[in-house]
């Protein structure tokens, strides 16, 4: 399975990378718009886990992008903020699968990893 991360905060993004890895994963992790359009340029991960709120760029342009180039990619969000927490980002973004707090478990982000992108391949 093939896993595009993009997450603002490396530090972060690298240990969910390193668990999703540690389960057999393809990872690239980038932390912001333009390298993560880059990334959807030139391959078709199976899912994304997407940081809400980008520090450089726009997760929803991102997940607008992936839905347009590969509509069979669904998306995983993170947050560490409660806007959209009442679950509106489904209605907002078409390839949304799961939206969860950036504290997550890095178990429980791979089970989630593991289940979505089941799903879409």
């Amino acid at each position: 399975m093939q896993v595009l991360i993009v997450e603002s905060s490396p530090e972060v993004g690298r240990v969910w990378q390193r668990h999703l890895e540690r389960h057999g994963m393809t990872v690239a992790l980038v932390t912001g718009q333009e390298e993560a359009i880059q990334k959807l340029q030139s391959s078709a991960p199976d899912l994304i886990v997407l940081d809400l709120v980008l520090s450089e760029g726009s997760a929803f342009a991102i997940a607008d992008y992936a839905n347009y180039r590969h509509p069979d990619t669904r998306v995983i969000f993170t947050t560490n903020s409660s806007f959209f927490s009442d679950g509106s980002i489904f209605q907002h973004v078409a390839n949304a699968c799961a939206f969860l707090p950036k504290e997550v478990d890095p178990e429980d982000l791979t089970a989630m990893v593991e289940h979505y992108g089941k799903t879409a391949s």
